[in-house]
């Protein structure tokens, strides 16, 4: 209680928390503004499949680069650690893997994308207005592809150099250049369709160009040179391939846990289908807030670890979380005494809201319990331990599918304590994982040096 009472005292750690998180959070709420100016825009077009064309288009193209956001955080803790060693050298080698990556995996998966996506659309059947225009709209948008997944690379590494202003900067100001050109392009011009994915892919090269801008002014302040014959040799490369892809097994379980939820729904009628939707963008608005500290954690824990500063990292941590768990309690009676107005906002469908005022008491309980899963996948993202987050996750689908085959019988009901369940081990393991690393010792595995040791070295 005491160290807890002493980090939270400590007003240089409160400020760089919040200059941290508070932008991200900023950040993470403009994440979906480019789909839903797109929407806005062509809602107000005459025809009904012109607007259901970028929902589908838009949707299958979101598919594609949520699938890749592991190349955010993977540069994150590579960068961060870097930040943190005052290694000019590494984080030149970082970020220039994490930009040939983000290339390389949008050139692939382009390829693969068209063929894909016309199996996709064949499988939902739509009409013939509606297929061809969401096919024209999405590879219209996988123009952009390499640019959104190198803007991916960009805000990871920024995070990772302690930079929070430049992934809003970034992200404002794509948003920024989208509201402008789906304006001129779809109503002004009248470009329809093709108007709103053009829109997009400018703006989606504007946040990567002015991502490049600074991070190149970021690179001033750490001098060094990037080893380019580093880059030739497959070592060099193995640590970020391997969190990366651990990252991407880990978010694959996370998604199919939401895949399931909604499967089951389904079966249990379409109300009650809509009703958990419904919740689950309750659980949505809270991973804002609660993701942002957890980036602000990233950062400043993968920043101590590579600098050797055991108590900034204990101070991080705990200031971090301190102010997670009050953002979570906050969330949580929210959900408990005003969540019958969030439900209201949302719909005006009668059985819909009736049902997800029901379960409305499960929302109110998830914050609490997917609280630390936030912290701590911060810390491991920052440690660039991804196996673990990795195993936690696995681990804890494989305990929770077993209970929510057993709770069937009770139907949505069992559905959400399963749910419940599942969000609740995922903290408890990745919390075991992370005080077992501490009695071993793993976090400084070649014996504890100060700040002040590393500081006396540098100098």
């Amino acid at each position: 209680m005491y160290a807890l009472f002493e980090a939270w005292r400590h007003a240089p750690t409160q400020r760089k928390v919040w200059a941290l998180a508070a932008p991200m959070i900023l950040s993470n709420l403009s994440v979906p503004m480019v789909a839903l100016v797109d929407t806005a825009v062509v809602g107000h077009l005459p025809h009904a499949h012109q607007l259901a064309a970028v929902a589908v288009g838009g949707s299958l193209y979101t598919l594609l680069t949520w699938a890749m956001g592991f190349l955010r955080m993977g540069s994150t803790g590579f960068a961060a650690q870097a930040a943190g060693r005052e290694d000019g050298g590494a984080l030149r080698q970082v970020l220039v893997q994490g930009l040939g990556l983000g290339v390389l995996l949008a050139l692939v998966l382009a390829l693969l994308a068209l063929p894909l996506s016309g199996l996709a659309l064949s499988l939902m059947q739509p009409s013939a207005e509606l297929d061809q225009l969401a096919r024209q709209y999405f590879q219209i948008r996988l123009f952009g592809l390499p640019a959104s997944l190198a803007t991916y690379a960009l805000i990871g590494w920024l995070l990772g150099t302690q930079s929070a202003r430049g992934p809003l900067a970034i992200l404002m100001t794509a948003n920024l250049i989208n509201v402008a050109l789906d304006l001129l392009f779809v109503l002004g011009l009248e470009w329809g369709v093709a108007g709103a994915a053009w829109a997009s892919v400018i703006a989606e090269w504007s946040g990567a160009l002015l991502g490049l801008w600074l991070a190149r002014g970021a690179l001033a302040g750490y001098p060094g040179r990037l080893n380019v014959s580093a880059l030739k040799r497959w070592s060099s490369w193995r640590p970020l391939l391997a969190v990366n892809r651990d990252i991407f097994i880990r978010t694959l379980a996370l998604q199919l846990v939401f895949f399931l939820i909604t499967v089951k729904g389904t079966r249990l009628g379409d109300a009650t289908v809509a009703a958990n939707a419904l919740l689950l963008n309750g659980l949505t608005l809270t991973a804002y807030a609660l993701d942002g500290l957890a980036h602000a954690v990233e950062a400043l824990c993968g920043h101590a670890l590579g600098a050797r500063d055991r108590d900034a990292l204990r101070r991080s941590l705990l200031v971090a979380g301190g102010w997670s768990l009050l953002a979570s309690l906050v969330f949580a009676l929210f959900f408990l005494f005003g969540g019958h107005w969030f439900v209201g906002m949302l719909t005006n469908i009668a059985e819909v809201r009736e049902l997800a005022l029901i379960f409305l008491p499960y929302l109110a309980a998830l914050p609490l319990l997917a609280v630390w899963s936030y912290l701590l996948d911060g810390l491991f993202i920052g440690a660039t331990r991804a196996r673990e987050m990795r195993d936690a996750m696995l681990i804890a689908l494989a305990l929770a599918l077993p209970l929510a085959w057993w709770l069937q019988s009770l139907g949505n009901h069992g559905l959400w304590l399963a749910f419940l369940a599942f969000m609740g081990l995922r903290s408890l393991i990745l919390g075991v994982y992370a005080w077992n690393m501490n009695r071993r010792n793993l976090w400084f595995p070649d014996g504890e040096v100060t700040h002040a040791q590393c500081t006396a070295t540098r100098e």
